[in-house]
């Protein structure tokens, strides 16, 4: 049996990284679109834990937290506009959402 390898976690990665994309430009609904930006995000902080050991260094992880703690205030702020919008417009579809317009 082979053990996993740096390879192996960068396939991971490439997939999250693809699901995400295509959530985010294919879907209309703002929660799937946050969720999508998510798996994105998940897919850079498995690169960054990844070559930090596969270099035996700190800063990956370091800067993973920092991708973790971002990825945490842009959920919390993204669902308190979504809950604004929501409230206004009684929508969550990205495509009849027009509010900034003049």
């Amino acid at each position: 049996m082979h053990p996993i390898g740096t390879v192996h976690y960068l396939a991971l990665s490439t997939a999250l990284l693809l699901i995400g994309t295509v959530g985010v430009l294919t879907r209309r609904n703002i929660v799937i679109i946050l969720m999508s930006i998510e798996l994105i995000l998940n897919a850079v902080n498995i690169n960054l834990i990844v070559f930090s050991h596969a270099l035996h260094s700190v800063s990956g992880q370091v800067f993973a937290i920092f991708v973790i703690t971002d990825a945490v205030a842009e959920a919390a702020v993204g669902l308190g506009i979504l809950i604004a919008l929501f409230r206004n417009k009684e929508t969550v579809l990205a495509d009849e959402i027009d509010l900034l317009k003049w």
